[in-house]
């Protein structure tokens, strides 16, 4: 009877074990750390960036509902910020791409809220520390989700000056600086996520009017057959989203 209770305790301790280190597994907080690094120069809003030779360049933005040109680049090797040559011209909510070593910014607002989208598209070369104009999209459009894919800049969704949201994708050649129209967007939104992956396009979330009239629509473009599909919903409808693509 003893060696019985032994094993019936023993299976007990076993068993109670195996639930508190699952209940300690569901409390364990999500992988990964943060570190707070050196502070931009200028602190603005709505601003955009780009990575280039490991160096951040935040461009353009917004400081008390007035855009604004800044162009400031964060040295990621020595946690270091210094400012580089303004933007030709002041826009917020701009598209960015990196392509052949050039960060190409496309569209924007040039003040709040969101007020009348450009159809501007300017690039910016790090070597040089300079800016040449490119041709500009079809129309206007200001919080525009931008991607690069097989060295072509695609343009989605995003809002026209006249404050709609709008399902335009255009994709821009750089060997021929020109831009071409594409496939609608389904359903037209802007300040969504845009990012290519695996030789498609992901939009994800976004909004149809204002701030809270979010989304979680996914929905992934195939520019072999320019056409549409839809992918798993966000968790949670969300605009104005920040976003990278991590190890696939």
């Amino acid at each position: 009877m003893q060696m019985l209770g032994f094993l019936v305790t023993r299976t007990m301790a076993i068993v109670l074990g195996v639930v508190a280190l699952a209940g300690h597994c569901q409390a364990d907080p999500a992988v990964g750390t943060w570190v707070r690094k050196a502070p931009m120069i200028t602190s603005r809003a709505e601003l955009s960036l780009a990575e280039v030779g490991g160096k951040l360049y935040a461009l353009g933005g917004m400081i008390d509902g007035t855009s604004v040109a800044l162009n400031e680049a964060y040295d990621i090797a020595t946690d270091t910020w210094r400012v580089r040559h303004p933007m030709p011209r002041a826009l917020d909510h701009l598209g960015v791409a990196v392509v052949n070593g050039k960060i190409v910014t496309v569209g924007g607002f040039v003040g709040a809220v969101h007020k009348d989208g450009q159809a501007t598209v300017l690039e910016y070369d790090p070597s040089a520390d300079a800016w040449r104009t490119l041709a500009p999209m079809s129309a206007g459009r200001g919080s525009v989700g931008v991607a690069v894919l097989d060295g072509k800049v695609y343009a989605i969704g995003g809002r026209n000056p006249a404050n709609a949201t709008v399902p335009t994708n255009e994709v821009y050649d750089p060997a021929t600086n020109t831009w071409t129209a594409l496939a609608p967007l389904p359903k037209a939104r802007d300040h969504a996520a845009v990012i290519a992956a695996g030789g498609k396009i992901h939009v994800i979330g976004g909004r149809f009017t204002g701030p809270g009239d979010r989304t979680d629509l996914h929905d992934i473009y195939d520019p072999a057959s320019n056409t549409w599909t839809s992918g798993p919903p966000l968790p949670t409808a969300r605009s104005g989203l920040a976003y990278a693509l991590y190890r696939g």
